[in-house]
């Protein structure tokens, strides 16, 4: 190997200075600083590294949008380690992604255990858009679109013919779409011909959609005649109602 001292390369006039050939390896050595001033350098398309790249930017070309990776890469951010936003910046995830809103279209009477008709997702303006896949809805058993952490509440109003000591309703929950527990309940105290609502709430970790389900309960008890209660329901407003947000990835 040979060595070669020189202060400084320039190409032929008109030509570009060319390195090695194809195939060719060229190496700077540990401990060797490689600086361009106000000079331009093109990088391929693709560049592929095993090792730690440190740099503090990286910009697109002009014209273009930078994309960090391809579809189904993972990138890892170490303990301890922060992003800031020192800008104006859009594509980032955050906050809620998936939301979704259900009622009850009508009155009834009695119980329900669960509430198994007259249910529609919310679709009256501007209460009729949600972000995401919806929920599905069969005979009051709803399913989760997605896997994750979902936030689940229940809204419901309730009127009665007479003195009632409580009124009750929940949300159940099943882990392996057959067996449901209790997972939230509201009571309320009711007089003659008075109307009142409850609310109720739960974090479910939906590990498995075709396994973990809910239901709404409404109500699910009461202290005197369940015939003397009315659960209201609205096709244009929320009166009866369940809500969805998906928080986090499970």
């Amino acid at each position: 190997m040979s060595l070669l001292n020189v202060d400084k390369i320039d190409p032929n006039s008109g030509t570009a200075l060319e390195i090695g050939t194809s195939g060719d390896t060229v190496t700077v050595p540990s401990g060797v600083g490689l600086t361009l001033t106000d000079s331009t350098l093109l990088l391929p398309t693709t560049i592929t590294s095993t090792t730690e790249v440190k740099t503090n930017k990286i910009s697109p070309a002009t014209g273009t949008a930078f994309a960090m990776g391809d579809s189904g890469d993972t990138f890892t951010i170490p303990s301890g380690a922060t992003i800031s936003n020192l800008g104006t910046a859009t594509g980032f995830g955050g906050g809620v992604e998936t939301a979704d809103q259900w009622r009850l279209t009508t009155n009834f009477t009695g119980l329900a255990q669960p509430i198994a008709s007259n249910l529609e997702q919310c679709d009256t303006a501007p209460n009729n858009s949600f972000p995401g896949s919806a929920m599905t809805e069969s005979s009051g058993i709803f399913t989760f679109p997605s896997t994750g952490y979902w936030y689940v509440t229940f809204d419901y109003m309730n009127s009665s013919s007479d003195e009632s000591a409580y009124v009750l309703s929940a949300i159940y929950a099943t882990v392996n779409d057959s067996a449901y527990t209790k997972i939230a309940q509201a009571y309320m105290g009711l007089r003659s011909v008075w109307y009142q609502s409850s609310h109720c709430s739960a974090i479910i970790d939906v590990t498995d959609t075709a396994n973990v389900k809910v239901a709404f309960y409404g109500p699910d008890q009461t202290a005197n005649t369940a015939a003397n209660n009315t659960t209201q329901g609205n096709t244009a407003e929320n009166k009866t109602y369940m809500t969805f947000l998906k928080l986090t990835d499970t």
